[in-house]
């Protein structure tokens, strides 16, 4: 099946995706309740990951499949379950009164008389947060919910397919219950958290979790060391991972600079993985032997994920998944890169003290396609 997805020479404008990206649609779920140990996902298979549900949300794209779900909504985390994808990945934050919700960004803009109102969501209760956008209340309306973009742009938050902002209780309530959830635990990089902070704020998502998970798969992840290191010592039924940028930000916490970094952080605190910006894994190859060798598992998240000869070369290198915005895309072409191809040379049957033979056996094969994959995208890997 020829490749039809998002090309290299698209990566300087990944919010652009061509309108025919397309594969037949196979099932690579993992199985219900499927246990996620240390240094593994214990999954038969190379993951995919949705992010923020179906994809997160780009408002001043023109393409129509970076707005077409509310990011972090019941509605675009089912609609990711209706593909072959393995988890979810979200952002959790808790409000003032104690209520885990699910929002990204660590500030929530409306618009009133003219005028932008910006609050930070953990300062506002419960009740305040959900007032934002589509209410569920038949004949109710919400305040506007805006969005600031990095460079300071304010936009509606307009898309194809909205929801009512949700708690995390009601995620694990309304979300098909096969679809794991890789859980972030989101603080804001600018503030210095006080250690009984943070206890206050993972117990009240423990809570959570354990009150309504069930069977469901969970992975814990987390940019804010403290936090990773924390939820582990609370709780040991399921893995956390750290996130990091893996030297492609750098920051005043040293944690957070580099792979080798988030490797020691991880070994020194029993942690489970690490989440890396890809670019900082493709920089900086040599770093993913290291780090399965210490029994611990790798993700990746970022734009080149969604490159389908991205994705493809991460299988090759031995990373354990990826988390990806073009859901439907990437879990197509992960089963058409990865099936079996049927046209394998058959190797030459060797006889007994044939140099030469034993020379063919035992050198790396690739396909024309692994070739052609990798030829198109290691020069444009270089540049990054």
């Amino acid at each position: 099946m020829a490749l039809k997805a998002v090309h290299v020479s698209d990566v300087p404008n990944l919010d652009q995706v061509p309108q025919n990206a397309s594969f037949s649609l196979y099932s690579t779920r993992l199985p219900k309740g499927v246990e996620l140990g240390r240094g593994s996902l214990n999954a038969p298979k190379f993951a995919v990951i949705g992010h923020r549900g179906h994809g997160m949300n780009v408002l001043q794209s023109s393409d129509i499949k970076m707005k077409a779900f509310k990011e972090n909504s019941i509605v675009s985390f089912n609609k990711a379950a209706s593909f072959p994808i393995d988890f979810v990945e979200f952002d959790v934050q808790v409000t003032k009164d104690d209520y885990p919700v699910i929002f990204h960004d660590n500030f929530i803009l409306t618009r009133e008389d003219g005028i932008v109102l910006e609050k930070r969501v953990t300062e506002l209760n419960l009740s305040e947060f959900l007032c934002y956008g589509p209410q569920k209340e038949v004949g109710k309306e919400g305040k506007p919910l805006l969005r600031k973009s990095k460079d300071g742009k304010i936009t509606e938050w307009n898309v194809e397919t909205d929801d009512s902002l949700c708690t995390l209780q009601e995620a694990f309530e309304q979300v098909e219950p096969s679809l794991g959830f890789n859980i972030e635990l989101k603080f804001d990089d600018s503030v210095l958290y006080q250690q009984d902070y943070l206890i206050h704020v993972l117990q009240a998502i423990l809570d959570v979790v354990f009150g309504y998970a069930k069977d469901r798969s969970i992975i814990f992840s987390s940019f804010q060391p403290d936090a990773a290191l924390l939820v582990k010592k609370l709780q040991d039924k399921y893995p956390v991972y750290f996130l990091t940028n893996g030297g492609t930000e750098i920051f005043l916490d040293v944690r957070r600079n580099s792979l080798e970094e988030a490797m020691k952080l991880c070994l020194e605190g029993g942690l489970d993985g690490i989440v890396s910006e890809v670019k900082g894994v493709f920089r900086n190859p040599g770093a993913v032997p290291k780090i399965k060798d210490h029994n611990l598992s790798l993700l990746t998240y970022g734009k080149l994920n969604n490159v389908s000869e991205a994705v493809y070369i991460q299988h090759l290198m031995g990373i354990d998944g990826v988390i990806v915005d073009l859901v439907q895309e990437i879990t197509e072409a992960v089963f058409d890169l990865m099936k079996p191809t049927t046209n394998n040379i058959e190797e030459e049957s060797l006889s007994q003290g044939d140099d030469e033979n034993i020379k063919l056996k035992t050198k790396p094969q690739f396909s024309q396609k692994e070739l052609s994959f990798l030829l198109k995208l290691i020069p444009q890997l270089i540049q990054i």
